[in-house]
């Protein structure tokens, strides 16, 4: 066998310098979470960083935020409502794209990845022009739908991936033992795609949790979510609370990563 050649002067000076703007792209990533998940924990009544002094106290004044807390109560409503339906919208749509090499199986693959293409302030403006249009008032209901459209392509894009692993020769197997096609997908193509559907469903979750041009378009005054209230008082009155709401978000959103990574392998289902 032929001795491995050792590094060169080139090649090291390369993965060094790879290496240090990965690290400061991390750090430039991670740094503003950071610092508010540090300001969140200040004992003083503005934003500062570093905080003079550390406490838990606006952690427990979220207790009696009941502005903040309905509209968690609507983010959380709507997250529910948005992925039930983007689940099954993009199961099936992935069922129907991922078995047909046909044209329009790719043009529909095209149209419903199509919003993610779109600058989300445009599609947000675009949504709310259209129900204007239409005659439609502003409600949950067209809330949910606009959040919809953009957590779809989420569960196509994982649930395409799964699908792609699955071998056809089990389903013609099936089908020759003579199962029906609801059989088959019970038992032999649901086992091998929930792990992408339920990836897809975190995504979905999460990112109509936190879409704001959506909802800034979309929303009424009945249903305002999270992510408005916090953006109304960051520019109103930089009230501490939307830090302490931020840390409970982001500890929260790394528990369920973790979760996800663990239950669904949440990192090879967006490969």
């Amino acid at each position: 066998m032929p001795d491995m050649q050792r590094p060169t002067l080139g090649s090291a000076s390369f993965g060094l310098v790879m290496g240090t703007l990965a690290g400061a792209a991390l750090l430039l990533l991670a740094a503003p979470t950071l610092v508010v998940l540090v300001t969140s924990f200040t004992d003083g009544y503005s934003l500062k960083f570093p905080p003079p002094s550390y406490s838990l106290r606006w952690y427990a004044s979220l207790i009696d935020a009941w502005q903040l807390q309905d509209a968690a109560l609507v983010s959380l409503k709507l997250g529910a409502v948005v992925t039930a339906v983007s689940v099954v919208l993009g199961t099936a749509a992935a069922l129907a794209i991922g078995r047909s090499r046909r044209a329009w199986a790719r043009g529909l693959d095209a149209l419903f990845m199509s919003p993610l293409v779109l600058p989300a302030l445009a599609f947000g403006l675009a949504s709310l022009v259209f129900f204007s249009t239409a005659g439609v008032e502003l409600s949950f209901l067209t809330l949910a739908i606009g959040h919809i459209v953009v957590s779809v392509p989420y569960v196509l894009r994982t649930t395409l991936a799964s699908l792609a692993q699955l071998d056809p020769a089990l389903l013609e197997s099936s089908e020759s033992l003579g199962a029906g096609r609801l059989y088959t997908f019970r038992r032999v193509t649901l086992p091998t795609i929930r792990n992408g559907i339920g990836a897809g469903a975190f995504i979905a979750f999460m990112s109509s949790f936190d879409n704001i041009p959506v909802s800034l378009f979309m929303a009424d005054a009945r249903n305002e979510v999270l992510p408005i209230r916090m953006w109304q008082i960051l520019e109103n009155s930089l009230d501490v609370r939307a830090a302490a709401v931020s840390g409970v978000l982001i500890a929260v959103t790394v528990l369920a990563m973790v979760v996800m990574e663990r239950v669904a392998g949440l990192s090879r289902q967006l490969r």
